[in-house]
């Protein structure tokens, strides 16, 4: 599903962030105060704006409820990232990921709104972008060849249906390595296991078809 994207902050990480969420196939707006950064990537984005962020009337001018993500990746100035933070969910934003350099940044953009906190050290441009692709994708580990692992709930349908009935290798084309349900994980789980409502299962497939299912859930 294509997803409208508003990226604030294009540095290193913005930048990148950027360029995979619009190669996922989204529409992404990028904006930062610094002209210098906005003219490196202008040509590869339909909408890339110059303006100071922290303006709640340049914001208002973007219509952020009209954004299915913000992600705000600024990171060195924490003033300005918790103002922005604040003026996003002020105008109705979605779902904002901030980036924090610690805990302590961390705890203050949370109580600014944040729904997710980006570590500038432990968080990873395409891995940010592969997990905000799909619905419901709560992890992923890239592996060669285009395969990848990851952590997603299970298809509502499934619930009280065995693996083996539902022919999920064939149907879907990934393999159910383990599922997890609260804090208990059942490793190679055998055909004959009955889905739960609330499990997660963690699949081995490419992400094209991960992704497929994953609209689904």
């Amino acid at each position: 599903m294509k997803k409208s994207v508003l990226i604030i902050g294009i540095g290193r990480l913005g930048s990148h962030l950027a360029e995979k969420m619009q190669d996922l196939g989204h529409d992404v707006m990028v904006l930062d105060s610094k002209e210098e950064s906005i003219k490196k990537i202008a040509s590869h984005f339909a909408d890339a704006r110059i303006a100071d962020y922290t303006s709640e009337d340049v914001l208002r001018t973007l219509d952020i409820p009209s954004f299915d993500l913000c992600f705000l990746t600024v990171g060195d100035d924490l003033e300005a990232s918790m103002i922005t933070t604040l003026t996003l969910k002020k105008l109705g934003a979605k779902y904002v990921a901030a980036r924090a350099r610690d805990d302590v940044q961390c705890e203050l953009l949370k109580r600014a709104g944040a729904d997710e906190i980006i570590y500038a050290d432990g968080e990873v441009a395409d891995k940010l972008a592969i997990r905000h692709n799909g619905n419901n994708i709560f992890d992923y580990v890239a592996l060669a060849g285009g395969y990848a692992i990851f952590e997603v709930p299970i298809i509502k349908e499934w619930k009280g249906k065995t693996i083996a009935e539902l022919d999920v290798r064939k149907k879907y084309k990934i393999n159910i390595i383990a599922i997890k349900n609260g804090n208990s994980i059942n490793p190679s789980p055998m055909p004959d296991y009955c889905f739960k409502g609330d499990d997660h299962i963690f699949v081995l497939g490419q992400s094209r078809d991960v992704f497929k299912m994953s609209v689904k859930t």
